[in-house]
C-alpha cells in the first residue's frame, strides 16, 4: 500500500520557451494524480499488481484526484480534510528544461492527522504480515514532524515491511523508527550524512551511514549515475546502471525506482536482480507520458542493458 500525506493533482504544461517576468502562453495542459505515492502507486499497477492508495483528500481537487486514482485501477482510502488537494504544475519547454511549482499543500488539523493514523492503522491489520507500506513524500502544513515515524511504528507492530522516501526533518525523524527500507536521492543522503557524494565511493560510504543511523536498508539513487542498493548491515552493496535515454521528463523516476524495489524484493529476487529491476523502472519512467506511468515493455527492454556491479 502506497500512503500519502501531501498529494496533489499534477498538471504537466508545455511551453515554447518560458520566459520569466514575461507572459508564457502554454501549447497544452494535462492532469494527472500526483505526489510521490499516487506515482508509485501507478507505476506499481504498471507493473500489474494492485496496489492500495492512503491519503488525505480534500475539496474539488481531491475527488478529482481520487477519481483518477480509481480509474486507473487503483484502491483508495482517503482522509477528507477542509482544505483542498493542492495542484502542482510542471512545465516542459521545447528544449526538455522542466520547472517545477510545487504548492505546499492545505493544513491539516489534529482531528485530520488523528483519523489518518486510525485508518492507516487498520488497513496495516487488514493488510496483514508481510505486507509492503511505502511511506512517500512531503508532509502538509499542520502535520507532526514525527508522522511517518509513528506510522512505520504502526506498521511494524503489525507485521509489515516499510519503504521511506521523504525530505528533511520528517526524512530525519522517520529514521529513528528503522524504516525497512530507505530511499533518499542524492540531496537526501547529503543531508543525512552531512558529506558530498562525488562519486560512487563516497556514495557507498554515505549508505553505509544512513543503515548506521537507523535504516535496515538503503536505496540510493544518483540520478543519471545510477542506483545503488545495500540489503543491510554487512550485506554487499550492488550499483546499477542503465543506458541513458532521451528523456521526456524525468519527474517521477525516483518513485518508480521504488516501485520497483518494491515488487522485486516481494518477489524475493536477490539483491542484485531486485536493483536492476529497480534501476529499469526508473529510467523507464523518462520515456513515460507522464509520472509513474511506466510501460512493462520498456522495463524489460532496459533491463537488458542494464549493468550491476558489486561494490566493495
Amino acid at each position: 500500500m502506497c500512503v500519502s500525506a501531501n498529494p496533489a493533482i499534477d498538471k504537466q504544461a508545455r511551453a515554447s520557451k518560458l520566459k520569466l517576468g514575461a507572459v508564457n502562453r502554454l501549447s497544452e495542459v494535462v492532469a494527472e494524480p500526483g505526489g510521490k505515492a499516487a506515482h508509485v502507486a501507478l507505476a506499481l499497477a504498471a507493473l500489474g499488481e494492485t496496489p492500495l492508495w492512503i491519503g488525505f483528500a480534500g475539496g474539488g481537487t481531491g475527488r478529482e484526484l481520487v477519481a483518477g486514482l480509481n480509474a486507473d485501477g487503483i484502491q483508495t482510502r482517503c482522509v477528507e480534510t477542509w482544505e483542498p488537494t493542492r495542484v502542482n504544475l510542471a512545465i516542459l519547454d521545447d528544449a526538455g528544461v522542466v520547472t517545477e511549482v510545487l504548492e505546499p499543500g492545505g493544513a491539516v488539523s489534529e482531528a485530520e492527522v488523528g483519523h489518518f493514523f486510525e485508518t492507516c492503522k487498520a488497513e496495516f491489520v487488514a493488510a496483514g504480515r508481510d505486507a509492503q507500506v511505502i511511506f512517500s513524500g512531503s508532509l502538509p502544513p499542520g502535520a507532526p514532524q514525527d508522522f511517518y515515524s509513528q506510522l512505520i511504528c504502526a506498521a511494524r507492530s503489525a507485521g509489515c515491511k516499510t519503504f521511506l522516501d521523504t525530505s528533511g526533518t520528517a526524512l530525519q525523524s522517520a529514521m529513528q523508527s528503522r524504516p525497512d527500507v530507505a530511499k533518499p536521492n542524492r540531496e537526501e543522503a547529503e543531508m543525512l550524512a552531512g558529506k558530498v557524494i562525488s562519486g560512487v565511493t563516497d556514495a557507498r560510504i554515505v549508505a553505509e551511514q544512513i543503515i548506521a543511523s537507523g535504516a535496515r536498508s538503503v536505496a540510493l539513487s544518483l540520478g543519471k549515475d545510477g542506483l545503488l542498493w545495500c540489503a543491510g548491515v554487512n550485506q554487499s552493496m550492488y550499483w546499477a546502471r542503465t543506458r541513458v535515454v532521451e528523456s521526456r521528463s524525468a519527474v517521477g523516476s525516483g518513485d518508480a525506482t521504488l516501485a520497483g524495489l518494491a515488487q522485486a524484493t516481494a518477489q524475493g529476487l536477490t539483491p542484485a536482480e531486485a536493483v536492476k529491476v529497480a534501476a529499469a523502472c526508473g529510467a523507464a519512467n523518462c520515456l513515460a507520458a507522464s509520472p509513474g506511468r511506466i510501460q512493462r515493455s520498456d522495463v524489460q527492454e532496459l533491463m537488458t542493458s542494464t549493468v550491476v556491479e558489486q561494490i566493495t
